[in-house]
């Protein structure tokens, strides 16, 4: 979505000649402090958290990884149908679509259940959804924010962008967080927007994606993280941005007519790993988990308004730096979009003169939904092959027709996925890419897991997806990068120009890829 941004914000700029007048945030906006719930005690969620605690340390915490769609949304939905008391939910981006009105849907149950329901949303991708957000809000115990918001509220995406051009250095810095918490008990987080998309629902392409479903002390952690951004400047409370509804209780039944009639998504009966979906764990009283420690990261929320954090090493890229410097043995990272810029090229050759082995899977360009991040990437893609870092480019046809990685019918498969495994004992996952975005631009929150069991977990998926999903990028002796298909049907093929480089991404990179700079991508 990048590339979208991108073009989009160019697209209008002739629009902004045209359009006279300059739309403006509202001055002294209310925003009324609250904080996570911590009479939670007597909760269901509580109770099977505290029960499935018994006989682990009291630092370490419960977490189980969401590699399967079906079973990340189940995680929500169940979360949600349990909670009594609370439900807190952070994201860069919420579709109005199918799986988005579903979400919807349970957190308005929820509400009307009597659970405090805090949405805070990243207001870019939020045009045309203020009616069906204030009809949301319109119900007792929902309360939302809009996290560094556009200061126009028009319908349209593009029209929104040109009449808020006068701010595009604020505007270009976004929330990209992703967090759901229920009764400050569970929590899950990882890289997972709320969108068909992003649960294997789409019929046009779906991403493989990783999240963790978490209980314990680090479930605290987070709350306050999300508090945090709650109650931040950046967050402006959406009845302070959208005009009060004539009709409260009328937008109430348009929702209830736009949401009710969903049918819930099947799920399948075990995941990749084996384990049964957690609502029906849940249900039992006892979820399969790994105890661990962890430590949160998190950004400053002032990060968007450009405020440098006292301490750098708090920032989460700083965090994920810190943990593969530390690697004595290997790191194997997926991320979506990757540029590693200098610093990081030269310390992925610093580790290889170490014998730390580098294994890196990202999107190849048939895969990406973001071009221009590619190229970039592209820009440093021979300096680790020649340090010695294994590449994989996910490859959305050998993904489809293999399965290795996911049921996709006849959707593009793209990675999603943001988490690394370091010395094969520590576990990153988060929100963060390895790009200049997540590191200059956007707010990011992760997690490092200390934790044996779960990075092998996490490490698996890598090692049987890859082979048969992805191309195995090697250097030919004077001819550059090559893309080897392993393991699938033609097996050895070899591609000696770069899968999914078409005529228009061609001039995209010849065109447009050398003026955008990297920071911005």
């Amino acid at each position: 979505m990048k590339t979208q941004r991108l073009l989009s914000i160019a697209l209008s700029w002739i629009a902004a000649v045209l359009l006279t007048g300059c739309a403006a945030l509202p001055n002294g906006v209310e925003r009324p402090l609250s904080h996570a719930m911590d009479d939670v005690q007597t909760t269901q969620l509580a109770q099977i958290a505290t029960a499935a605690a018994v006989g682990q340390s009291n630092d370490a915490s419960g977490f189980r990884l969401l590699p399967n769609g079906d079973h990340a949304f189940d995680a929500r939905i169940a979360l949600a149908r349990r909670a009594e008391r609370s439900l807190d939910v952070q994201y860069y981006l919420l579709q109005h679509d199918a799986t988005g009105l579903r979400l919807l849907r349970e957190l308005r149950d929820a509400a009307q259940r009597g659970v405090r329901v805090r949405i805070l949303l990243d207001d870019f991708y939020t045009a045309g959804q203020d009616r069906m957000l204030a009809a949301l809000a319109a119900h007792d115990n929902v309360e939302i924010r809009l996290f560094n918001p556009l200061p126009s509220r028009g319908r349209s995406h593009t029209v929104r962008l040109a009449l808020s051009l006068h701010e595009l250095p604020r505007i270009n810095h976004r929330m990209h967080n992703k967090l759901f918490i229920a009764d400050n008990s569970f929590a899950v987080t990882g890289g997972r927007n709320i969108g068909d998309e992003y649960f294997m629902q789409s019929r046009e392409a779906n991403f493989i994606d990783l999240d963790v479903l978490a209980c314990g002390p680090v479930v605290r952690q987070l709350s306050a993280v999300f508090d945090r951004y709650w109650n931040s400047e950046p967050a402006y409370p959406l009845a302070s941005l959208v005009s009060p509804l004539a009709d409260p209780q009328a937008a109430r039944a348009t929702f209830a007519r736009a949401v009710d009639n969903l049918a819930d998504l099947p799920v399948l009966a075990t995941d990749v790993l084996g384990r049964t979906p957690p609502s029906a764990q849940l249900e039992n009283g006892r979820l399969d988990q790994r105890f661990a420690t962890a430590e949160v990261l998190a950004d400053s929320p002032g990060k968007v308004q450009g405020v440098t954090p006292d301490n750098v090493d708090a920032t989460v890229h700083a965090g994920a730096l810190r943990l593969m410097r530390g690697a004595r043995k290997s790191v194997t990272m997926t991320s979506p979009y990757f540029i590693p810029g200098p610093q990081g090229i030269a310390m992925m050759e610093l580790a290889a003169r170490h014998g730390v082995r580098l294994t890196l899977m990202t999107n190849a360009m048939g895969a990406t939904d973001e071009p221009l991040a590619h190229f970039a990437y592209a820009r440093y893609r021979e300096d680790m092959l020649k340090a010695g870092v294994t590449v994989y480019e996910l490859s959305p046809t050998l993904a489809r027709e293999s399965g290795g990685m996911g049921n996709f019918g006849r959707s593009l498969g793209r990675l999603h996925a943001k988490a690394a495994v370091v010395d094969e004992r520590r576990m990153f996952i988060g929100s963060m890419n390895l790009d200049m975005r997540s590191r200059y631009a956007n707010t990011e929150s992760a997690l490092v897991i200390d934790s044996p069991e779960l990075a092998a977990d996490a490490a698996g998926l890598l090692r049987t997806g890859a082979p048969s999903s992805a191309y195995r990028v090697r250097l030919a002796a004077e001819q550059g990068p090559q893309w080897q298909e392993a393991g699938h049907g033609d097996a050895g093929r070899v591609h000696a120009s770069e899968p999914g480089l078409t005529l228009r991404l061609g001039l995209m990179r010849l065109l447009v890829a050398p003026f955008v700079p990297e920071s911005l991508l």
